[in-house]
Parts: C-alpha cells; sequence; structure tokens
C-alpha cells in the first residue's frame, strides 16, 4: 500500500469518526449515519489496498 493512499484512507476514517461524534452530541442521526459510513468505506478501501498487495506477493513467490 502506498504512503499516500494509506494516508488518506486514515484520513477519511478520522473524518468519519469525527463526523459520526458530532451527530451523536447533536443528536443528528443523518449525520452520524454519514460518518459511520466514511469509516466503513476508508475500512473497505484498507483491505481491498491489502488484499491487492498480498496478491502480488504471492503472484512474486510463484514466479520464483
Amino acid at each position: 500500500m502506498s504512503a499516500s493512499h494509506k494516508i488518506k484512507n486514515t484520513a477519511q476514517g478520522v473524518v468519519g469518526k469525527a463526523m459520526e461524534a458530532a451527530g451523536t452530541v447533536g443528536r443528528s442521526t443523518r449525520v452520524a449515519q454519514r460518518g459511520r459510513r466514511d469509516q466503513v468505506k476508508a475500512d473497505l478501501k484498507t483491505a481491498a489496498e491489502h488484499l491487492k498487495d498480498t496478491s502480488s506477493k504471492l503472484r512474486d513467490m510463484t514466479k520464483r
């Protein structure tokens, strides 16, 4: 995973966490749901990057 992708995914997760907290405190379910959605998107992107990295490592190992 490149550093820029990792930073972007982490930032999206942090922003989502902050939005969820703000929505909970402000009693806005819409904002809280959007925050949770942003966190899930960041987690999925991170998982996809890990999967991509792992598959390329396995591909490299089988070529040897």
